[in-house]
């Protein structure tokens, strides 16, 4: 049997950049299995699986070269921008079933894909000592942001990290440090930012630390981008507009866009989205 993917970089700037992801259509027939060697094959961090399903409009999993996941930002972006390109789909909205839940995704006239989130949960949250000892920054440093260190989820636990300017690029990350921190703790991965300028039209550059999944960086994240507004919106005040780059560090620099909605100091909503560009096809032989 022979499964084609289609290949997408996601959050893309004018073409450029971005993060890749597999994309395979049509996929009811293959077993979880077949899903990881596929996803081993293609060798991306993530690869979405689309699936009709009866309830919504698709059904998408996601694998990782390691194993399922319950949500992937860049990879859903890539699955509608693929769809949306190859003529299944017009600009509108839609829903997909995910493990993280039944999630819209519009597809807006000019292809950018905007997708929910699950409304935020803080599940936890770490002294400066314990990040410090792992990340590799000293516990004053990360301290002078005067910013609480969480663990938020839009659909996949993440560590939001704030970290003075100046510090993001010079973080080198111990795979295997951060890797059993997470499964320690049952998290997904590290995400750390520094805010930017008053005057730049971006909001924080970000990078991503995922080595638990085989993943040591990602160059863009949608689900720990939702999470970031969320944290910002609380902590900062920051309005209900976000943009964020990730990807500088990797020579792959993204654009995540991120909204959210607030009712009494409650968010109510949460959106991503990008661009994406398609970057091939592959064909692989189960």
């Amino acid at each position: 049997m022979s499964i084609e993917v289609n290949l997408v970089n996601s959050f893309t700037v004018n073409g450029k950049g971005g993060n890749p992801a597999g994309v395979v259509l049509n996929s009811e027939q293959l077993s979880n299995a077949q899903k990881l060697n596929i996803a081993q094959a293609v060798g991306y961090s993530e690869t979405a699986f689309v699936s009709s399903d009866d309830e919504a409009d698709y059904e998408v999993s996601f694998f990782t070269t390691a194993g399922e996941v319950d949500f992937c930002g860049h990879a859903t972006l890539a699955a509608f921008f693929t769809m949306y390109q190859n003529g299944i789909l017009a600009a509108g909205c839609y829903v997909q079933r995910t493990k993280a839940g039944l999630l819209s995704v519009t597809i807006e006239p000019d292809g950018k894909v905007v997708m929910e989130q699950q409304l935020p949960k803080k599940i936890d949250s770490f002294t400066y000592q314990e990040i410090s000892n792992v990340i590799g920054i000293e516990r004053d440093i990360l301290a002078s942001t005067k910013l609480p260190i969480e663990v938020i989820s839009t659909g996949l636990a993440d560590v939001i990290i704030p970290v003075p300017k100046g510090c993001l690029d010079s973080i080198e990350p111990d795979d295997a440090l951060i890797a059993d921190f997470c499964e320690q703790n049952k998290l997904v991965g590290f995400h750390v930012f520094e805010l930017c300028k008053l005057e730049s039209k971006l909001t924080a550059s970000c990078r991503n630390f995922a080595p638990l999944f085989g993943i040591p960086e990602e160059s863009a994240t949608g689900s720990a981008s939702g999470a970031l507004a969320c944290y910002l919106s609380e902590h900062l005040a920051l309005g209900s507009d976000y943009i964020f780059e990730q990807g500088r560090a990797m020579g792959s620099a993204s654009i995540i866009t991120a909204s959210i909605q607030s009712e009494h100091s409650r968010v109510i909503d949460v959106k991503v989205g990008g661009f994406a560009t398609s970057i091939g096809t592959l064909v692989i032989s189960l």
